[in-house]
């Protein structure tokens, strides 16, 4: 059936194509929206997700919005924009937060025999020795692992520039004039935070994220098996999230970060915190006359 002339046009669909122009002022008129839904949801964020996230999926939403938004509906842009926006950092929320409350409890549980067994063995307890002692099996056990390590890449994605992986900021932050001591700084933390890494988790970090080498490889060259390569990855993960996000509160602060450790374990992570600290100084993290330098080039 051929479509009456004055048939409503579909929802979400501009009556007649919108220039980019226009697309553009709506976008600059109401790109404040964008922060401040940012900032609202931000409390409610999990430890392991950074706010810039939020923005960006909201930030591309507003822009979609811009192009699809109809007029004659009789909805203001605002309160349009605004409904598609916050489902874009709630979609952002669900995708990224891999680290489910479920999954971060047995964690946690997990951590904690670990620890026992530790204590008790005088060494860091086998896979079989876990399982034993947890009641779960090997298999279960790895898989809690690859939760925390998929939440641990997420939260040192934060870290870097946006876009780019772990490893190509390493290799050149480059960051643009106005961001670069941001920048520089933070990938300075992680420059630091890797380097004081105990010489196994440095070794097995490296290796596999930046020199992208295989697990079964860096196994090989420990003599130890790839599960305890992928326990070494997750420890050192976790190791380089506490010293980045306590670090860099501490400065935000402009104070000293508090320790959190309890146990042997939480004192063995303060004191790499502290050797973190020790090492990092503005200095060594940024080259303010590089900085200085990208800024006369503008």
């Amino acid at each position: 059936m051929a479509e009456l002339p004055n048939s409503p046009q579909p929802a979400g669909k501009p009556a007649s194509p919108r220039t980019a122009a226009e697309v553009e002022a709506l976008v600059r008129e109401n790109l404040p929206l964008v922060g401040y839904i940012a900032r609202e949801t931000s409390s409610r964020l999990p430890r392991h997700l950074d706010s810039d996230d939020l923005t960006g999926a909201g930030a591309l939403a507003l822009v979609q919005a811009a192009q699809s938004f109809d007029p004659s509906l009789g909805v203001p842009f605002a309160r349009f924009a605004n409904t598609r926006i916050r489902g874009a950092m709630i979609d952002q929320m669900r995708q990224r937060d891999w680290a489910t409350r479920s999954l971060r409890s047995r964690a946690r549980a997990l951590a904690a025999t670990s620890e026992a067994l530790t204590v008790a063995l005088g060494r860091t307890p086998a896979d079989s020795e876990l399982a034993a002692a947890s009641g779960l099996t090997e298999s279960e056990i790895g898989e809690i692992r690859g939760g925390q390590d998929r939440a641990s890449l997420l939260s040192l994605d934060s870290f870097t520039p946006e876009g780019e992986g772990l490893a190509a900021t390493l290799r050149d932050p480059a960051p643009q004039p106005e961001d670069a001591l941001v920048a520089a700084e933070r990938v300075g933390y992680l420059r630091d935070a890797i380097a004081e890494l105990p010489d196994r988790l440095r070794m097995v970090v490296s290796g596999y994220y930046l020199e992208q080498r295989p697990l079964t490889e860096l196994a090989t060259e420990l003599n130890v098996t790839q599960s305890r390569v992928s326990q070494l990855r997750a420890e050192g993960l976790e190791l380089l999230r506490e010293a980045l996000s306590r670090l860099l509160e501490a400065d935000a602060k402009a104070g000293p970060g508090g320790a959190n450790g309890q146990g042997a374990r939480g004192r063995r992570r303060d004191a790499y915190v502290d050797a973190v600290a020790r090492r990092s100084t503005v200095n060594r993290r940024v080259d303010v006359g590089r900085y200085l330098s990208s800024l006369s080039d503008v």
